[in-house]
């Protein structure tokens, strides 16, 4: 499984061609519980916030597809904060049918990404 960069994030999302989920907490997509280390608080714009907690609850890969509402072989980039729940998400979500990479630098560079 091969991880996303930020120079190939951004081609993705001005293509429109993947699907992006967000695996932090809501609060943290929000902005309201936000780390001291990272410049800016939120979210990547077009991200749909789906909490690495709820694909967990999942007992099947059916149950995946159900939650995250996308069919199968959709193209996916999960983010959290540092890298590593998303690479986690990443794993179930293939294991459910999608084509799906973590973005490993996640919000922490996203958040300091000038042209971001």
């Amino acid at each position: 499984m091969e991880d996303v960069t930020l120079d190939e994030l951004r081609g993705l999302l001005a293509g429109e061609s993947v699907a992006l989920l967000d695996v932090r907490s809501p609060l943290e997509f929000d902005g309201t519980a936000a780390a001291h280390c990272d410049p800016r608080h939120g979210h990547i714009p077009g991200a749909v916030n789906l909490p690495l907690e709820r694909i967990l609850e999942c007992r099947s890969a059916v149950e995946v597809r159900d939650l995250v509402g996308l069919p199968e072989g959709t193209d996916v980039v999960a983010y959290c904060h540092v890298g590593s729940r998303s690479r986690f998400a990443t794993e179930v979500l293939a294991g459910a049918g999608y084509r799906a990479r973590n973005y490993v630098g996640s919000w922490h560079e996203w958040s300091r990404a000038v042209s971001a």
